[in-house]
């Protein structure tokens, strides 16, 4: 199994974005932020957003952490000038603890993910996994577009991944992911098995494998 990396095992963190979002009426629960990377991510695949782009994303997640119509605007401006790559670090407990039981069932685990070359050490760091013993789970190998100078959705980025699964037939192997333009989209074309986690069932009728927790996959 493959997996992304943001939206999957990390989110970004809500300590850091409550307190910015609440100054425009936001939402103090932290458990709202939960929801609204979903929702943002949500919108950003049906308006078919390029990697580049989440202007649809932020206007969609301060909507839903629960900034008023009026505010919205200068708020999503505001989170779009914050959020960066470092700040995708708030680790999803369930996923690290699913993760980990597929290790323990000596499942083949690796993560490819669009990133800006931090991803690795945000993981390790964060205490969800890195490459051989450490704090996290064991995985075979972290991919970063930055560093390997491809990025989802184009399937060369999966090859990468495919090279520490030697003599598995990418048909057996599963992308999991939280994009349906960058995961689902690049993970078919590279001849992987895509899955969607989506947890708040944005994605219901799609023609998708979906999960609403990495504990599905035990």
């Amino acid at each position: 199994m493959l997996f992304d990396a943001g939206g999957i095992f990390v989110i970004p963190d809500p300590h850091v974005l409550a307190p910015l979002l609440a100054y425009y009426g936001a939402s103090s629960d932290l458990d709202v932020y939960h929801r609204a990377h979903y929702a943002g991510m949500a919108a950003k695949s049906r308006a078919g957003s390029s990697e580049s782009d989440w202007s649809v994303y932020n206007a969609e997640y301060v909507a839903v952490a629960g900034v008023p119509e009026h505010d919205r605007a200068e708020a999503a401006e505001v989170l779009g000038r914050t959020r960066n790559a470092y700040t995708w670090r708030h680790p999803l407990r369930d996923s690290v603890e699913a993760l980990r039981a597929l290790h323990e069932r000596q499942v083949p685990i690796g993560v490819v993910s669009n990133a800006t070359g931090q991803i690795e050490s945000v993981l390790a760091r964060s205490g969800v996994c890195q490459v051989g013993e450490g704090a996290g789970v064991p995985v075979r190998v972290v991919v970063d577009s930055h560093v390997v100078g491809v990025a989802k959705p184009d399937p060369r980025i999966f090859d990468f991944g495919m090279a520490v699964l030697p003599g598995i037939d990418r048909s057996r192997v599963a992308y999991v992911g939280d994009s349906v333009t960058m995961d689902v989209n690049g993970a078919r074309n590279a001849g992987l098995l895509p899955v969607l986690l989506d947890p708040y069932d944005d994605h219901e009728g799609a023609a998708f494998l979906r999960l609403t927790s990495l504990f599905d996959l035990l």
